[in-house]
């Protein structure tokens, strides 16, 4: 009798905007936004994202100046209605440069990502699926490759191929790859001990396919988060190896190639020549890694 009494204590009637069926619907969306975006920080990181992507796709149309003009009679000219970041040393207007440089600062980490979370993807699923001997050559391979620093091996690549974006894209990518391989080697044994797995083993499935059509889906989030964050390091590393002379070379625009011509603006006084890319190349790698960390939140949650 007394278990029968104790259901009213928790009833909804305290809140009677629950009862209506308008906040019943919005109640889930909200709740699913506090998770994902954590808040206005996770927003506003989208929207740096996506204006830089816009920014990339528009910039011939939004660039008032062809970047690679140079007009040494306008030479680290100030802020004005002409020039509304001012100029280079060379003359050159910085808004255009940080435009363009927007294709070359978001292409090279996208070609860099795109290739590790391919083949760590398909290593980590073979190393995961097969087992013994495939998983420990597979296993002590990615082992090996995290021992070589990443920018040591664009810099040898750069050394054989020339400078440009192939040889520190190809590095980045090899050195990234055991970082997805691990993360999908990890979650895709967890996933097969599972007992869905075997449900289609036993109905006659061939491993491809369950590891294509089940298993891969089951792991996509996450491996989607890793390579949000993956997105804004290899970012990071490629304007690096471009601030050192090693990636994009003058007078294509770049953002890290522009911080290393900055430099001798500094030295008279003129701050945004330097100064603005690196402001960009800051802005996106904390975006980036924001929404990572977003994604990551809300599976963790998720499968709590």
């Amino acid at each position: 009798m007394t278990t029968t009494l104790s259901p009213p204590s928790p009833s909804p009637s305290p809140s009677p905007s629950a009862s209506a069926p308008g906040a019943l619907r919005r109640r889930p969306g909200l709740r699913g936004l506090r998770v994902l975006g954590q808040g206005p920080l996770f927003t506003a990181a989208v929207v740096v994202l996506v204006a830089l992507v816009l920014v990339a796709a528009l910039a011939p149309v939004l660039a008032p100046y062809d970047p690679e003009a140079l007009d040494l009679s306008a030479s680290l000219v100030g802020t004005s209605g002409d020039h509304l970041l001012g100029t280079d040393q060379s003359g050159r207007d910085i808004l255009s440069r940080l435009l363009h440089g927007a294709r070359t600062g978001l292409l090279g980490p996208l070609l860099v990502v795109g290739v590790s979370t391919l083949l760590g993807t398909l290593l980590g699923l073979v190393a995961a699926w097969r087992g013994g001997w495939a998983d420990a050559v597979l296993s002590r391979s990615m082992d090996l490759v995290f021992a070589l620093p990443g920018l040591l091996l664009a810099i040898l690549l750069v050394a054989v191929l020339g400078s440009g974006m192939t040889a520190p894209v190809i590095a980045m990518a090899v050195a990234y790859t055991p970082y997805v391989g691990r993360l999908v080697r990890g979650i895709a044994r967890q996933e097969k001990a599972r007992p869905y797995i075997e449900s289609y083993r036993v109905q006659g499935w061939s491993g491809w396919t369950i590891c294509l059509r089940h298993l891969l889906p089951n792991i996509a989030p996450t491996v989607l988060a890793q390579s949000a964050m993956n997105f804004g390091y290899a970012l990071m590393d490629l304007a690096a190896l471009s601030y050192l002379g090693f990636g994009v070379q003058p007078p294509t625009a770049d953002w890290g190639a522009m911080i290393n011509e900055g430099q001798g603006a500094l030295q008279q006084g003129a701050m945004l020549p330097s100064m603005a890319p690196s402001v960009c190349v800051v802005l996106a790698v904390v975006a980036f890694g924001i929404v990572g960390e977003g994604l990551a939140d809300r599976i963790a949650k998720r499968e709590r």
